[in-house]
Parts: structure tokens; sequence; C-alpha cells
């Protein structure tokens, strides 16, 4: 028998307004929307709750934080796999785009070795198994100047659900890390890393830039077209960098560093993705551009939790405090990044569309969730 939930008398969050009303869910599918406080008999009463499209997520570290809780730890993939599932469920998150690193320097002591290959088989295998609560892609950031790049990226084909290839390049002094005493931090923090061996680790990836930057550019690329892959540039800062960007086809630029480059990813037609946290601190941890005076310039369109699952819906609605749209907040979580990945099911609460949802309400600003469904079945 095909299940049916109505959830009444809540505030639903519509592409455009806000407004109170009930849906009534057959399946996995939206199947109507009404106004009105009135709760009929069987439906759940949402007390004005907020019920909302479930969010989508484009670029989350957060699976490799499960896998390496600590550094030199490498947890059992599949329960990694299962805590991050839950985690970014319980978050709200109904996609997730999981991030996963191609590209490693073996000679480099600071890399570790290729993973993504067996992960995404691993992950693949669970859904198979229908243990997921919500629904995964794959992000394959291919590090260009990493020696390893060309090989990690021909053991993935068009089967593997590959969402979006990123462009990452984190050569020291430019982009995320014009300021290279960022880099020498995060180095130190995370790998040990001083004095003449992080010159050296520097020099190391200048040089595998100039050799190899070019070609493995053109490689990615040419990977993202096979998989049918979104492509997406990552912290872009200057106007040169995002010519070039778009010149690729990129569809999307992530963390774009500088107001010049969120500019000109504007004039391209390209949407601009800034970190969730980056709104909550009122900046970004790598002393970059924050990302609320973009939103406040209109050139910020989608937002991602980056390393903070909880992040993201708090900071729509930041956003929609900024902007005084709730609506408009919750779309840089929802309709645009479904939009940008070209998602046409999901996104926004329409008759039809996938029962992707998410229940809240505000404390003091602090969004509190009570429910999320995927595809018409409860997740968290």
């Amino acid at each position: 028998m095909t299940q049916e939930l109505i959830l009444a008398n809540a505030q639903i969050v519509l592409k455009d307004e806000v407004r109170r009303g009930s849906l009534k869910i057959v399946g996995e599918t939206i199947e109507a929307i009404d106004t009105g406080t009135t709760v009929p008999q069987g439906a759940v009463d949402c007390g004005g709750d907020y019920v909302a499209p479930g969010l989508v997520e484009l670029h989350t570290d957060n699976l490799e934080q499960h896998l390496h809780p600590r550094p030199g730890v490498d947890w059992p993939h599949a329960a990694a796999i299962l805590a991050h599932d839950a985690e970014i469920a319980g978050s709200g998150i109904t996609t997730v785009f999981d991030a996963m690193r191609v590209g490693f320097n073996p000679s480099t002591r600071a890399d570790s070795a290729a993973y993504a290959r067996g992960l995404a088989s691993e992950l693949w295998a669970l859904r198979e198994a229908d243990t997921l609560r919500i629904s995964h892609f794959l992000h394959l950031r291919a590090e260009i100047c990493a020696e390893t790049l060309i090989d990690d990226l021909n053991e993935f084909g068009t089967e593997d659900r590959v969402g979006i290839v990123s462009l990452m390049d984190h050569t020291p002094g430019q982009r995320q890390y014009a300021d290279v005493s960022k880099l020498a931090d995060y180095m130190k923090r995370t790998q040990g890393m001083t004095g003449a061996a992080f010159d050296e680790y520097c020099d190391q990836l200048m040089a595998q830039r100039d050799r190899l930057g070019e070609k493995h550019e053109a490689h990615a690329v040419a990977c993202a077209r096979t998989f049918g892959a979104v492509l997406a540039s990552h912290d872009d800062s200057t106007q040169a960098q995002v010519d070039h960007s778009a010149a690729y086809g990129v569809q999307v630029a992530e963390f774009p560093t500088t107001t010049e480059a969120a500019k000109a990813c504007r004039d391209h037609g390209i949407p601009v993705m800034m970190g969730a946290p980056n709104v909550i601190r009122g900046g970004s941890h790598s002393g970059n551009v924050a990302a609320e005076p973009l939103a406040k310039e209109g050139l910020l369109d989608i937002l991602s939790s980056d390393y903070v699952p909880a992040a993201l819906l708090l900071a729509a609605v930041r956003l929609g405090e900024t902007w005084d749209d709730l609506a408009r907040g919750l779309s840089t979580v929802t309709a645009a990044p479904a939009r940008a990945v070209g998602l046409t099911d999901r996104g926004t609460i329409e008759t039809g569309k996938r029962a992707d949802l998410i229940r809240f309400r505000l404390h003091d600003g602090t969004p509190i969730l009570n429910g999320v469904w995927s595809r018409g079945r409860r997740a968290a």
C-alpha cells in the first residue's frame, strides 16, 4: 500500500514566499499543496513550524572527517559512511555530493594514499543494500598539481554517479593560500611540517604546477564531460582566473576568495557558492572575502556546509534575516544548488516533485529540526 502523509498547519517555504498551509505526500511525491490552518483527521499538526525543501549540499568534507577523525586514524569505511549519512540527514540535508579527493603525491610525506575509488565502491554497495537515509552523489576534488591525478580519475566511469568535478589548485602563493603563512599554519597543525621541510614542500608543489597543471586541468575537464558531471572552479581570486574557468565551461564557482572574482563570476553567469561557516563566523577561516558582504551585494547564490553540516540550515536562516526574506535565504541551500547541478526533481515544494522535506522551528533565530523526509520516507 502506498504511504500517505499530510503535514498540516505549517508555514510552507515556497520558491518566493512563505505560506500557511498543508502538504499531502503520497509515496515519494508531493501530491497537493493547500492553504489554511485546518488539520484534517490523521494529519500531522505542525503547529506553525516551517516546512521547507530538503537541503541540497554540493561540497562537504564531512565524509573525509569521519574516515580520519584524528591524524593517522583510518576508521572502518562502512561505519564512517553510515555515520556521515546519519549526521548529514540529521542536519536537514536530503541530497549530498560527497567530496572525495583525487590526485596525490606519493613522494611527499604530507600526502596520504589514494582512497576515492575504493570508498565510492563501498558507498554504492551500501546504497544498493538500502542502508542510506538520503540521496548521495560524488564530488571529485581534482588536485591538478598532484602526481597521480590522471590515474585516479581514470578509475571512474559514467556509472559512478559523479555529479561534480572541481578543479582544485592549492599551489602556495595564490588562490586560497595567497597568504602562504595560512598554509604554513595548516601544515604545522595537521602534518607537523615546519621550517625547511615546509619550504621544500612549497617548492615541490610550485614545480609540479608548472610541469603538470595545464595537462591535468585539461584531463579533469574531459573527465567531467565523460561523466556528465558539472565542472566547478575552486578559490578563483582574480578576473583572469575566472575568465580561465569560464573558458573551460565551469558551471559553479566554489568559494571565490575576493569580491573581484565574485563579480567576474556574475558577469560570466557562473553561480557563486560560499561557505555556510563563513556566514556564521562572519568571515573566512583562511582570511579570504567574507560571505555576508557578497550576499548584500547580490553576489552569493549557493551555500555549502563545507566542513560543518549543521551550518547549512543555520546560515540560510541568517541570510534570510540579512535579506529580510526567508524564502530567498532558504533557496541558497535548496533551489539554487539543485538548479546548478541539473536536479529538476527536487529543491522546491511543488506538486509532482520529490518529497524531500524538512520541518523546523526557530528559537532565537536558531533552527530546531523536527523532522526530515527523503522521498517521503522519514530520514531523521
